[in-house]
């Protein structure tokens, strides 16, 4: 079981600017917990997501340990260029959109243009001895009356099989996954190409996310993305209360399914903690 927590994912949307010293000793207390991957920043423009301008000085004040592994998202074959050149940084994540309308309005360039991309960062990353996750983002279905099915998922899956991507993440973007069409989209793929590891990135209700991980783990996921508290998700989600699954919530999971974790459930309470004094002004 891989925990991959998303500081990242928790902070871009958040209201009030993080110090970048502030982020550095949240993300150097995260990387002593024992999950597989950091999701601790990204490459992007610093108009579209202000809050991640300082992801190059805050990797400068990171403590690699060599137990948990770094990961940055990147928008584009810019973002890509740059994330290579830090030893620190292991993997390059993209969101590579089911949906052609939300990938025009997440990364300006359509599905055909983002291919294209894809094929250059794996080039990038294979030179720079980075590996590429690619993100399937509306992976489920989406809202815009675009395109979907499973058949559409297997697709795209064969096709970033032949480009050697060796991991690719289901992403749940606006919060639309249900039991059924997790269970067949993993019972499908992981026999299908046992070269990838497929992972899940959910958004979920507070009260529908059992249901998934269930439904994705008793069908082989292993992966999971999750976030202390549940901060962060899609903005785009048509639920306010559509946010990441939160990694207390996965853990104590686990705990009751008895499937063996990196940590403790002690080192986790010590996480949360540490989320809820950083993020503290919206959540007291």
């Amino acid at each position: 079981m891989k925990f991959i927590e998303c500081p990242r994912d928790a902070m871009q949307g958040w209201p009030h600017q993080i110090s970048t010293a502030a982020k550095t000793d949240y993300l150097n207390a995260l990387m002593e917990v024992g999950f597989d991957t950091l999701d601790f920043g990204s490459f992007v423009s610093p108009k579209a997501v202000p809050q991640m301008a300082d992801t190059a000085a805050v990797l400068k004040g990171l403590r690699p340990n060599g137990k948990t592994r770094l990961l940055a998202i990147v928008a584009n074959v810019r973002g890509a260029e740059e994330a290579v050149g830090y030893d620190a940084i292991d993997y390059l994540g993209f969101p590579f959109s089911l949906s052609e309308t939300f990938q025009l309005r997440n990364t300006n360039k359509t599905i055909e243009q983002s291919l294209a991309e894809v094929q250059t960062m794996q080039e990038l990353c294979i030179k720079n001895s980075k590996q590429l996750v690619v993100y399937l983002s509306m992976g489920f279905g989406n809202p815009y009356g675009d395109p979907y099915s499973p058949e559409i998922v297997l697709q795209w899956a064969d096709t970033f099989a032949g480009m050697n991507i060796g991991i690719l993440s289901l992403a749940d973007t606006v919060g639309v996954a249900e039991p059924a069409n997790i269970a067949t989209l993993f019972s499908r793929l992981i026999p299908a190409y046992p070269d990838i590891e497929f992972g899940a990135h959910f958004h979920s209700t507070p009260y529908a996310w059992e249901e998934k991980i269930s439904a994705a783990y008793n069908n082989g996921c292993r992966r999971f993305d999750s976030a202390l508290k549940g901060i962060g998700g899609c903005p785009m989600a048509q639920d306010e209360l559509v946010g990441n699954i939160a990694t207390e919530n996965l853990a104590a999971w686990c705990a009751r399914q008895q499937i063996p974790m990196p940590f403790h459930m002690t080192d986790i309470l010590d996480a949360v903690q540490k989320a809820e004094r950083l993020f503290h002004k919206d959540l007291i």
